[in-house]
């Protein structure tokens, strides 16, 4: 007996007409722009993160990686202190980006940045905190100058740098925002590696759950999904995308049985929304919205907080996740994993979805035109 079909979301969601629950269907010539030429990207600038964490083995290991896969790992140089990578390590000092693309293959490029304390494997040094931070400014400076094609940034260790350095920001991302001039940033999840692919957007962030649905506001998820749709088209060279967005509540609320955020606060602004020509599915069950059936109808979900978004690509694609910002002027990128003290020092971190990170901080950049800095072959 052959299984029965997955359950159709739109039919799950609470009472509305077909044009208000459901994007319209497109052919995939219609959803995709033309073809773009790919440019080479210039070296992809990687900041260290927190340097007792795993990010310079999975730096030292992408590296490797790249000599027998030079298509699939870009060309990128590791910033940070030499004396923070492990024994043995092989890696070559640049003094400047433009010469990472000249390092050999299987060999960490090296933008050397002088950290007070030595980095001990699971251990977070408070004293370290300034210069974590100092790496990801200059980083960005690097890329806003045109000397990087891209930003991919290994995790940070939040309280570390609160303690050490006064950190006054939830995470990398508002820290990038305040960077590029206080733009407003939305952060995308994107999985690599299954198809079809899933690409989930939160509206709220770092927020307690207890917090969310007081943070929830027409201004921040209209924001969200303009941000989501802009680049769908920009840098995934989607031309008509179509977005599905989640509910807040079980079951979308349930014609408010549940929960009345459905209706008084999303539904309005995806009516506003559609107006204005996006392709809009919602509010829908979010349990509903990330079987492969239901990702192959939409290029993205609006979630509208953290676990909702994050559950769902690290279930479907742990190693291969990666955490990218949009509304940045550049492109960042970052693995989706922590800092993963509880092995750092031990060779066992894999470095998959760092490499899925610097891949797709590469295809972005070359989306975006990002010049070439002397990367050729990439």
């Amino acid at each position: 007996m052959s299984a029965p079909a997955p359950a159709d979301p739109d039919q799950t969601a609470p009472d509305r007409t077909a044009s208000e629950r459901t994007a319209p269907d497109r052919t995939a010539s219609e959803r995709t722009a033309p073809d773009r030429t790919e440019p080479p990207c210039a070296p992809i600038a990687l900041s260290c993160g927190e340097p007792a964490g795993i990010g310079a083995e999975i730096a030292l290991k992408a590296a490797v990686l790249r000599q027998a896969a030079p298509q699939a790992v870009p060309a990128f140089f590791w910033i940070g202190d030499p004396r923070h990578l492990p024994d043995g390590a092989d890696w070559q000092a640049i003094a400047a980006p433009e010469e990472a693309a000249g390092v050999a293959p299987g060999r960490l490029a090296v933008l050397g940045h002088d950290f007070p304390a030595p980095a001990c494997p699971g251990r977070p040094d408070p004293r370290n905190a300034a210069a974590v931070i100092a790496v990801i400014a200059r980083a960005v400076d690097l890329v806003r100058s045109g000397r990087a094609g891209a930003l991919t940034t290994a995790p940070i260790h939040k309280k570390a740098l609160i303690d050490g350095a006064g950190f006054g920001f939830p995470g990398h991302t508002e820290y990038l925002a305040e960077l590029a001039g206080g733009v407003p940033v939305a952060m995308m999840l994107a999985t690599s590696a299954i198809e079809p692919p899933l690409r989930v957007v939160p509206v709220t962030i770092h927020v307690g759950l207890a917090s969310v649905a007081a943070r929830l506001d027409p201004g921040l998820l209209a924001r969200t999904i303009r941000l989501t749709h802009a680049a769908l088209i920009g840098d995934f060279a989607i031309r008509a995308p179509r977005i599905a967005v989640a509910g807040l509540n079980p079951h979308a609320g349930e014609g408010g049985a549940m929960g009345r955020e459905e209706a008084a606060l999303i539904t309005p602004v995806l009516e506003r929304l559609r107006a204005e020509g996006m392709a809009l599915a919602g509010p829908l069950p979010a349990d509903t919205l990330f079987h492969a059936a239901a990702r192959a109808r939409h290029d993205a979900v609006i979630a509208m907080y953290h676990d909702q978004a994050l559950i769902p690509v690290k279930t479907l694609d742990f190693s291969g996740g990666v955490n990218l910002t949009l509304g940045l002027p550049f492109v960042r990128t970052s693995p989706d994993h922590g800092t993963a003290l509880d092995i750092a020092g031990q060779g066992r971190a894999d470095p998959a979805s760092l490499v899925a990170a610097l891949a797709m901080a590469r295809d972005l950049a070359r989306a975006r035109g990002g010049v070439d800095a002397g990367a050729a072959g990439q």
